[in-house]
């Protein structure tokens, strides 16, 4: 007798995809770095960023630029200046938990 259960399937979908780019993405030291100082300074410059990390503005802004592209952060210029703002939500809450 055979007593294998019947599993379902599993199929790829968009949602699992979206979700494993942005544990990709949340899975670089730097990027963590990032997420940690955002949510605890909520909005701040490239800039600022930088110079919190002890890192160079385009290493910086590569990383930002990735986050926002995949919906982690949002973005607005003030003067010369490009500010980020972290996207609150569920994958971030929960990120925040395991990393910060």
């Amino acid at each position: 007798m055979n007593n294998k259960p019947q599993y379902k399937k599993f199929p790829l979908d968009p949602m699992l995809t979206k979700r494993a780019r942005l544990l990709e993405l949340a899975g670089d030291e730097t990027r963590i770095r990032i997420f940690c100082f955002l949510y605890e300074y909520k909005e701040a410059c490239v800039t600022d960023i930088a110079e919190s990390l002890d890192m160079n503005i385009n290493a910086i802004s590569h990383h930002l630029r990735l986050m926002k592209d995949n919906g982690l952060l949002t973005s607005e210029r003030m003067g010369t200046s490009i500010c980020y703002k972290l996207v609150i939500d569920d994958f971030t809450k929960s990120l925040k938990n395991v990393v910060c």
